[in-house]
Formats: C-alpha cells, sequence, structure tokens
C-alpha cells in the first residue's frame, strides 16, 4: 500500500485500496488470535471489528474507517470498478490511523514500514 501509494507514473489505485483493506484484516485477526477469539473465514472488516470491540473497545472509534475499507476486498481486486486517486489517498489515511492503534495494541512499535 505505502509503495504502490507513492507510484507516480501508472499507479495501481485499486491496489492501494486493496492493500489498506488487507492490512486492517490482518491486524483485526492478529487481535482475534491473540485474544484466543475464534473467527470465520471473512474479509468483512466490520463484523471483525464488533468481535474485537470485547477485547479493544477504544476501537469503535475506527468502525466507520473500517466500513470504508471493508468495501475494497472484493470489488476492486476484478474488472467493472476503479478506485480513484482520492480513494487511495483516503484509505491509505485511514488506514494508518487503524494501523496505529492496532500496532499500539498488539505492542508492536510503530513504524513507517
Amino acid at each position: 500500500m505505502e509503495r504502490e501509494g507513492r507510484v507516480r507514473k501508472n499507479p495501481s489505485y485499486d491496489g492501494v485500496c486493496f492493500h489498506a483493506q488487507q492490512c486492517a484484516e490482518k491486524y483485526l485477526k492478529a487481535k482475534l488470535n491473540e485474544g484466543e477469539i475464534e473467527f470465520g473465514r471473512t474479509h468483512d472488516l466490520v463484523a471483525l471489528l464488533e468481535t474485537a470491540l470485547t477485547l479493544e473497545p477504544s476501537w469503535e472509534a475506527f468502525a466507520r474507517d473500517l466500513a470504508y475499507l471493508s468495501a475494497f476486498a472484493v470489488a476492486y481486486r476484478y474488472p467493472g470498478e476503479l478506485a480513484t486517486c482520492e480513494q487511495a489517498k483516503d484509505a491509505i489515511r485511514r488506514c494508518r490511523r487503524f494501523r496505529s492503534a492496532a500496532r499500539q495494541a498488539l505492542g508492536i512499535a510503530d513504524s513507517s514500514c
């Protein structure tokens, strides 16, 4: 997400948005795994968040961001819909914000990498 977000020639806005969604999904699943809470096969960030709130109630603040990112799990991976530059920038901003909180909750040093 970060690398593709910096590309100036032929950027893949779809890729940026997809990877932002995947990043958030992996952090949600990591927290659930850490809390030994089972979850099904899903890319639905809102459903994962609802389950994770038992462990991290403060993550409710990210509900709108995660709902926005959730749409990029499938729709933009196939022909038909294309993400815009603005959507990609917004996805990066939302992902970074959640990633920072998730890394803190998981005890992982925050980094730009």
